[in-house]
């Protein structure tokens, strides 16, 4: 992944690149139009380990997950590495403050090209013309959005082909890599219960999402498998 992505942001291409965990599945279930939004894009990487799983049962073998956050750094690093500007699209300005400031001290060298913390509410349409340009002027080849799912996978699809950079629709990673909020034990995510860690530190904001989605993913799944539509 970090291979062709980099080769995408050399090049100057605009490309959309997700990491979807159970909620942004069960989100594109409920949504015909976001489902079309998915489909489009040009990666879709399982992020969580119930989706490792899924895509196991159903055939793929080799299906490994490429969480977010990490994706994230080492893609900060390759950056650095191969001279690749970068930009950060999300995100209140406490929290972007902070990750830059962890993203500089681990990356001194890297060329961080564009930063922006937008407004929560909709944007104009001369308001997003003119994040576009910014944007595009800014050089920034690889643009990390955080805006939380679903916002921040139809702003990219509805981006790309407008902005020149490969776009990662990275989610919480803003908030984790700059310690706003923690992240599970590796042995909870390893175990497929980051969600219970996630919703024991985020009680009232992710109870309605797990509730709803966690159970209607697995039924769904044990359907299909029963079904033999794997």
């Amino acid at each position: 992944m970090a291979r062709r992505s980099l080769l995408w942001a050399e090049q100057r291409q605009s490309r959309a690149l997700f990491f979807a965990p159970v909620h942004m599945i069960m989100e594109a279930v409920d949504d015909p139009a976001f489902l079309a939004r998915l489909n489009a894009a040009d990666m879709v990487n399982p992020d969580g380990m119930p989706v490792v799983w899924a895509l196991r049962a159903l055939g793929e073998k080799r299906a490994q997950r490429v969480y977010g956050p990490d994706t994230t750094m080492a893609m900060l690093a390759a950056a650095e590495n191969s001279g690749v500007p970068v930009g950060f699209y999300g995100g209140n300005q406490a929290v972007l403050d902070a990750l830059l400031a962890v993203v500089r001290a681990r990356h001194p060298k890297l060329n961080i090209a564009f930063y922006e913390s937008p407004p929560f509410r909709a944007l104009t349409p001369e308001e997003d013309l003119a994040v576009v340009n910014r944007i595009a002027t800014s050089g920034a080849r690889l643009l990390f959005v955080g805006l939380g799912c679903p916002k921040q996978e139809n702003w990219v699809i509805e981006h790309r082909g407008r902005i020149p950079a490969v776009m990662l629709a990275v989610g919480a990673a803003f908030d984790f890599i700059a310690g706003s909020k923690p992240q599970a034990p590796r042995w909870m995510m390893r175990s497929g219960l980051e969600w219970v860690f996630r919703l024991a530190t985020e009680p009232r904001r992710l109870a309605m999402r797990y509730l709803k989605h966690n159970p209607r993913f697995v039924f769904m799944l044990l359907r299909q498998l029963l079904a033999g539509t794997g």
